[in-house]
């Protein structure tokens, strides 16, 4: 509210200029009060920020730009330019690696009452232990004073925006000498969206003439697949194809491929969805050895042998014999499971009973050690299905998946669930408790991996 300034003006100059009445006393005039304009600062006045449509959601992932609206009202007076700054009330605190959030976790463009857009940049800061930063926040444009102002932000946000949360920004506007002018909050949920495809997992199905087919996931679990792509002819040469990374539909993903002859056959993962396989490069013969053959994450594999012994062939970076070290025993009894499936993720097998139990056999990740954790029970039923596919995420929480097809050709989805392992600082990925119909008609595949 402007300062008001009143002038009592002397009576007797009033009236003289005041008109006389009729039949009686000169009237006197009242005193005249004046009102001078200040400015907002000499005032104290706060106008206020109201966001447009209620709290935003943002999603975390590759959906694009959404947009966040709001009006500022600024008190009568208000000098330019008017800067603004939207904080969040969340300080990043460091993970083990630095950032908790990647260098463009938020890209955001900025207009003001109806100019073009312009970059407009986030500050991320992060604190260590002990020290003291201010909070992530958003520089808005500079802008002249008006009455009001309408800002339209846009906010397209990756992956690691997650951390965000659900906060109440506070908006702040200042005028010519820094004195706030205006004030408010604006709401943002940041919410899981579709993750980039290196994350996203990616199922193949080879069909009786041979024909591999690819299943890119989508991010949503209500339709985890887009429509297939033919990736080429000619793979019923193969008696076994196994991936030893999760294939993701970002292209990347390598596997092996055993032959009739018992040669094993290595497709290194391209990184191209359009053609994921690089041409094949000979491994070595004599794998007809063994009656399955399965990743076993990080790049290597576990075979069985006739006998029910399980042997470890780890990734050999470095090493002489590429691209395996030499095989090393795991142990025996390994004929009780009548499936051995990779992991989705990089953190073990999955191992069907003949009673239908599945387990989860989970990767020790030290060395030298065994290969696996004691087993764990995933749950029993399992029988009911012809084939099982480990996959990465189809979904959007980031954990790894698995399908499974049953007698009828419907295919099913399991999304994976994380909890600590018993006795343990870690944790584990295994399919949760229930299912979701992917769809019908995957009796067409010999084989789905």
């Amino acid at each position: 509210m402007a300062r008001v300034r009143t002038a009592v003006v002397a009576a007797a100059w009033v009236a003289a200029l005041a008109p006389l009445t009729f039949g009686g006393a000169t009237a006197v005039a009242a005193p005249v009060t004046t009102t001078v304009a200040g400015t907002a600062a000499e005032a104290g006045s706060v106008g206020t920020v109201v966001q447009e449509g209620g709290r935003l959601t943002v999603p975390a992932g590759e959906e694009g730009a959404v947009t966040l609206r709001f009006t500022a009202t600024l008190p009568a007076g208000t000098q330019g330019p008017v800067s603004a700054v939207l904080r969040l009330p969340t300080t990043l605190v460091a993970s083990a690696g630095g950032s908790p959030v990647s260098k463009d976790v938020v890209r955001s463009t900025c207009a003001v009452n109806g100019a073009a857009y312009k970059a407009c940049l986030w500050d991320m800061p992060y604190v260590r232990a002990g020290e003291e930063k201010d909070p992530p926040s958003l520089a808005l444009p500079t802008v002249t004073a008006a009455d009001t102002l309408a800002y339209a932000v846009t906010m397209d946000a990756d992956r690691t925006a997650l951390v965000l949360g659900h906060p109440d920004a506070r908006v702040e506007l200042k005028d010519s000498t820094g004195t706030v002018v205006a004030e408010g909050t604006v709401g943002l949920d940041f919410v899981p969206g579709t993750p980039p495809p290196s994350r996203r997992g990616a199922l193949h199905g080879r069909d009786k003439y041979g024909v591999l087919w690819r299943y890119e996931g989508t991010g949503d679990v209500t339709r985890p697949f887009a429509p297939r792509e033919r990736v080429g002819g000619g793979w019923n040469a193969y008696t076994v194809v196994t991936p030893l990374d999760s294939p993701t539909a970002g292209g990347t993903g390598s596997l092996v491929a055993r032959d009739r002859a018992g040669v094993l056959w290595y497709y290194e993962g391209t990184g191209d969805p359009a053609a994921p396989f690089a041409p094949r490069e000979r491994v070595g013969g004599g794998w007809n050895a063994y009656t399955a053959i399965v990743g076993s994450g990080d790049g290597g594999l576990v075979a069985r042998d006739r006998d029910g012994v399980l042997w470890a062939y780890e990734r050999n970076h470095y090493g002489y014999s590429w691209p395996f070290a030499p095989r090393e025993r795991v142990g025996g009894g390994w004929n009780t499971y009548n499936a051995l499936v990779k992991s989705g993720g990089y953190d073990g097998i999955l191992s069907r009973g003949k009673d239908g139990v599945l387990w989860k056999y989970n990767r020790q990740g030290c060395a030298p050690c065994a290969p696996f954790e004691p087993r764990q029970r995933v749950g029993g039923g399992w029988n009911v299905y012809t084939a099982l596919a480990g996959t990465a995420e189809l979904g959007r929480d980031d954990n790894p998946d698995l399908v499974a097809r049953d007698a009828a050709g419907k295919l099913w989805l399991y999304q994976g669930v994380r909890f600590l392992k018993p006795g343990s600082y870690g944790d584990t990925v295994v399919p949760g408790p229930t299912r979701s119909l992917v769809g019908g008609g995957w009796n067409a595949y010999e084989l789905v991996f």
